[in-house]
């Protein structure tokens, strides 16, 4: 499936819930978010079915992400749905970790190949301010549980935050040098309503080369990948760059985003959006509407002028 600049898109990234039992500060109000009626989000089976539609249209990877996707009732069982597509070559998932302690083996079970974790940093005091009551210690077994049960490569996300976690960069580095663990560095994004919060934050990915000057830059296997992978010398792990601010990766871009509530994003920094529920709920043929909507992708982002989307992180899926 191409788009209208020639793009291959592949890669489907889902939020099944803009819930989360966190309250990241660059994520989501202190309050939370309200709750949606269930005949507002789409259901277990209709997910499967926005899945189908892409499989045949070319889709070959699914992320499930949210909101916290482990909080939604019946994840197991949409995971076990999700595998049987046998075209999907990679199928993860993204968690802030606190539910793979009880939750990781099931996962591996169900045909979940892999997860990335949301940790910004690795003193248990910052994770709780930042977080708003996380508890590290919660993160940290998950991570155990996750390698127990084979659900890897693991990927740690750490969002670079100026005056927060910049003085643990050596540390996040140092943990690729004895595991096969990747950490990928994010640049913090300007969204919702934390979108000056970020801004004043914010920190070019640049600064990780400069704290960690022997990282040795890689060739990367996938064009595709938003990630420009580097290396310390001799470590098992690798580290990512993922820089959507200073260094746009709009040209290789594969993938499409639908929100629980079955809103299509081509961008996600973009406030156009197409409503796949409407067409699943009043019998639309939805294959004939993905082909016709992914022509509308947008060629790129436009954050430097000001085009901020409007939603939180939390409800978009990242």
């Amino acid at each position: 499936m191409k788009d209208a600049y020639g793009r291959e898109i592949n890669y489907l990234r889902l939020s099944i819930t803009d819930l989360c039992n966190l309250r990241c500060r660059y994520c989501m109000p202190e309050e939370g978010i309200p709750k949606r009626a269930h005949r507002d989000i789409l259901t277990l089976e209709e997910i499967d079915e926005i899945v189908s539609a892409y499989v045949k249209l070319g889709i070959n990877k699914v992320r499930i992400t949210g909101g916290e996707p482990l909080a939604r009732k019946g994840i197991v069982s949409l995971i076990e749905k999700i595998s049987r597509h046998s075209e999907i070559k990679d199928f993860a998932l993204t968690t802030n970790g606190t539910y793979l302690k009880t939750m990781a083996k099931d996962l591996r079970a169900a045909g979940l190949h892999r997860v990335n974790i949301s940790i910004d940093t690795l003193d248990e005091k910052k994770y709780a301010a930042m977080t708003r009551g996380g508890k590290l210690k919660d993160v940290l077994l998950g991570i155990e549980k996750a390698k127990e049960a084979g659900l890897g490569p693991i990927k740690l996300n750490a969002v670079l935050i100026g005056g927060f976690n910049d003085d643990e960069i050596e540390k996040f580095v140092s943990l690729t040098e004895q595991e096969p663990i990747d950490v990928r560095f994010i640049e913090l994004m300007p969204i919702g309503e934390v979108a000056n919060w970020s801004l004043k934050n914010f920190l070019p990915n640049e600064y990780v080369l400069e704290k960690v000057p022997s990282l040795r830059k890689l060739k990367n296997a996938d064009p595709s990948s938003p990630a420009t992978l580097y290396q310390l010398p001799r470590a098992k792990g690798k580290i990512g760059l993922i820089s959507p601010i200073s260094c746009k990766f709009c040209s290789a871009c594969n993938r499409v985003r639908i929100t629980s509530e079955g809103k299509l994003k081509h961008c996600l920094h973009s406030n156009e959006e197409f409503d796949l529920k409407k067409v699943l709920r009043e019998g639309g043929d939805l294959t004939e509407f993905l082909k016709y909507v992914i022509l509308k992708k947008p060629q790129q982002h436009q954050i430097e002028a000001g085009d901020f989307i409007a939603r939180n992180m939390v409800q978009v899926g990242g």
